[in-house]
């Protein structure tokens, strides 16, 4: 979950399950979980490869024929062909919004603020936000390094394949249906 929507699950006075509706205590580890993760074992859809539920993620950022798998499923949903993306903003490197050092990755980014600008107070436009097709180039957070810490700790392609254009509602309908047709 993200910490919005798991905020939203731990609102009502007994709160629950944003999945299975179950009873949640704040703070305490759902062990019978991890261990259900830890124990179950699960098949690549790329490879075919056997592993646990638990090693999955780590498996699937590094296995190229998962990741042909998904591509396929990214195409079979976007409704449009790709544009030519010169028309695109670039969202691979930017710039430091304190100093104008160019071309970090994400990660890179981050590690140079934190490492030169923490204590700068000055409000700065996230050039990774503002690069994003919802993005405000003019929004200005009010707390840049809290953002950064918070907002971009993972890469946004981990999540859309690269691909900013794919219907979301097509994109969910089509992973439904993989689900049941998958094991």
């Amino acid at each position: 979950f993200c910490t919005p929507c798991l905020q939203e699950c731990l609102k009502p006075k007994k709160p629950v399950c944003g999945v299975c509706r179950s009873t949640l205590s704040p703070g305490s580890r759902a062990l019978d979980l991890e261990k259900q993760i830890e124990t179950t074992e699960t098949t690549c859809n790329g490879c075919n490869k056997k592993m646990y539920l638990s090693k999955m993620r780590s498996h699937a950022a590094s296995c190229s024929k998962y990741q042909n798998y998904i591509m396929e499923g990214v195409k079979a949903v976007t409704k449009e062909p790709l544009h030519n993306t010169r028309s695109f903003p670039n969202r691979f490197t930017f710039p430091c919004p304190y100093c104008s050092e160019k071309n970090f990755d994400q990660e890179g980014l981050v590690e140079h603020c934190k490492a030169l600008h923490s204590m700068d107070a000055k409000q700065v436009v996230c050039p990774i936000c503002a690069s994003m097709p919802w993005g405000d180039p003019n929004y200005r957070s009010a707390n840049f390094m809290e953002h950064l810490q918070r907002r971009h700790r993972f890469s946004y392609d981990t999540f859309v394949v690269g691909d900013y254009d794919a219907d979301e509602d097509d994109m969910m309908a089509q992973v439904l249906m993989r689900s049941l047709r998958d094991k």
